[in-house]
């Protein structure tokens, strides 16, 4: 597999090759966003991860422009897998055509599952709120109290 890897940061090179290098991967460092659509086009890119923010240009702007230049064939549709850098820019990757995205700080895992899925033309989204499930009450939680105190100390624990 042969990944391009948009980032103008040294720290998350150094994180994505450590967890998806080996002997079959090969990667093409990208430190302009502009330079990523020529680089695609050139061929042999399996999937490009690209961080949110990347220099003159950022991962928003690269998504863009990947799948515009896809539609009018300048390119070949390559997936792509965003970086993100807090929840809130979860707001960005929904719109931009990503396949898959991930919040940072990055592990090897989730890193791993992102890229597999979106190779295999699937996503994995991270940092997208889940619906609300509705519980309807049965007679026995009528019946027997609910500990809310404990359980609103737990909600607080966990997260």
């Amino acid at each position: 597999m042969h990944i391009l890897l948009a980032t103008d940061a040294d720290w998350v090179v150094d994180e994505v090759t450590a967890a998806l290098g080996d002997n079959e991967t090969s990667f093409t460092v990208c430190r302009e966003g502009r330079l990523v659509s020529e680089l695609v086009a050139i061929g042999n890119i399996d999937v490009v991860i690209a961080d949110l923010q990347i220099g003159s240009m950022g991962g928003m702007a690269v998504a863009m422009d990947l799948r515009l230049d896809a539609s009018s064939g300048a390119v070949p549709e390559t997936p792509l897998v965003m970086l993100l850098d807090r929840d809130a820019d979860v707001f960005l990757a929904q719109r931009s055509g990503a396949e898959a995205w991930l919040v940072k700080p990055l592990d090897a895992l989730r890193l791993r599952k992102a890229v597999t899925a979106a190779v295999a033309g699937d996503s994995y989204t991270e940092g997208v709120p889940l619906e609300e499930v509705v519980v309807e009450a049965s007679d026995d939680a009528e019946s027997e109290p609910a500990d809310t105190e404990t359980a609103e100390a737990e909600t607080v624990d966990a997260g």
